[in-house]
C-alpha cells in the first residue's frame, strides 16, 4: 500500500482561455493533516473537485489512496468530503438528514448519533435543520463527511461560521482523526488555524504550487521580519523608504510596515526613525509565521 494518501503530478485544468490549475505537483502522506492554502481564485476548489472526480483534468494525473482519479469509483467509498458548504433538507432534523445520506450511501445508520456527538451537536440532533445556525450547519456537514468512516477526509473551509469555541472543537476533532490514522486535507483561509493543526502544507498561487512539504520546513526557510507601526500613519512610507535604502524588502499592509531583516537591525531603524522625526508606535522583531509567509509567497493577493 502506498504511503501517500494523495499524489498529484502536473495536474492542469483549463477553461477556454483561463487556466485554473497549472501543472500542480504535490503529495500528502497518509495519516497527516495537510493544509491547503492560497488566495481566492488560486485554484484550491478546482483542485479538490478534480481529486474527487467531479471534474476531469485537462492534463496531468493524480492518485487518491493509491487509485487514479480517472477511476474515482475505486476510491470514493473511502473518502469523506465537505466542499462549498453542506446541503441538507431544511424540514428534516439533523439526525434525519444524516440517516438519509447514510441510507443513500450504504453506510451504517447506527453511526449517526455517535457522529452528532463527535462534531459537537449533542442535544440538537432532533432539531430541524432550518433552525440551525451557520456554525451548526457546518458541523453537520463535517458529520456527513465522516459517514463513510473515511481513510481520507477532504474539507473546504470547515470552520466557516464557527465561533472560537467551535473552531477549537473542530481543531480537536481533526487532530483526533489524524491520530487514529485518517488523512485530513483541509482548505482554509484561517492561516493561524492551519499553522496550529497542520504538519504539511500545500500553497497555491494563480493555479501553481509555490510550496508543498512540511510546514516546519516552509517557515524555517523564511527570513526574520521587523514589524513597524508609526504614530502618524503617513510616516509608514518614510519608514519604507529608509528600510529600502538600507537594502531591506518592505511591504505595507494593515497599517504596518513589514520589513525583512535581522532582528538587531531594529535598533538601527529606531535611531534612523528618530533622526527623521518619526515617532514609532510599534517596533517588533518577529520570527515568520504562516500568515507572514503566505503574504510573502503569494503577494498578499
Amino acid at each position: 500500500m502506498s504511503t501517500l494518501a494523495i499524489e498529484v503530478t502536473g495536474l492542469t485544468k483549463r477553461y477556454d482561455n483561463l487556466t485554473a490549475v497549472a501543472g500542480a505537483t504535490f503529495s500528502v502522506p497518509r495519516g497527516a493533516i495537510c493544509g491547503f492554502v492560497g488566495p481566492n481564485g488560486a485554484g484550491k476548489t478546482t483542485t479538490i473537485r478534480m481529486l474527487l472526480g467531479l471534474i476531469a483534468p485537462t492534463s496531468g494525473s493524480a492518485n487518491v489512496l493509491g487509485q487514479s482519479i480517472a477511476d474515482p469509483e475505486k476510491y470514493l467509498a473511502f473518502v469523506g468530503a465537505l466542499i462549498e458548504g453542506p446541503a441538507f433538507y431544511p424540514a428534516l432534523t439533523g439526525a434525519e438528514n444524516l440517516r438519509v445520506l447514510a441510507t443513500l450511501g450504504g453506510f451504517p445508520t447506527q453511526r449517526v448519533e455517535e457522529l452528532i456527538t463527535q462534531v459537537g451537536l449533542a442535544g440538537r440532533g432532533n432539531d430541524k435543520y432550518k433552525t440551525y445556525s451557520l456554525g451548526m450547519k457546518q458541523r453537520l456537514g463535517i458529520a456527513a463527511a465522516l459517514l463513510p468512516n473515511p481513510a481520507l477526509l477532504i474539507l473546504d473551509e470547515p470552520t466557516n461560521g464557527l465561533d472560537p469555541e467551535g473552531i477549537q472543537e473542530v481543531r480537536d476533532l481533526l487532530k483526533k482523526l489524524a491520530s487514529e490514522g485518517t488523512t485530513v486535507f483541509v482548505s482554509s483561509h484561517l492561516l493561524s488555524e492551519i499553522e496550529i493543526i497542520s504538519e504539511h502544507i500545500v500553497m497555491l498561487r494563480k493555479g501553481e504550487v509555490v510550496f508543498a512539504g512540511p510546514i516546519e520546513e516552509l517557515l524555517m526557510n523564511q527570513k526574520p521580519t521587523i514589524i513597524v507601526r508609526t504614530e502618524n500613519p503617513n510616516d509608514l512610507e518614510k519608514i519604507a523608504t529608509i528600510a529600502t535604502a538600507e537594502g531591506h524588502k518592505v511591504s505595507i499592509r494593515g497599517g504596518e510596515a513589514h520589513i525583512e531583516g535581522p532582528h538587531d537591525w531594529a535598533a538601527i531603524l529606531n535611531k534612523k526613525a528618530f533622526e527623521a522625526g518619526i515617532t514609532l508606535a510599534q517596533l517588533t522583531p518577529t520570527l515568520p509565521n504562516l500568515e507572514e509567509t503566505f503574504f510573502e509567497m503569494t503577494g498578499g493577493k
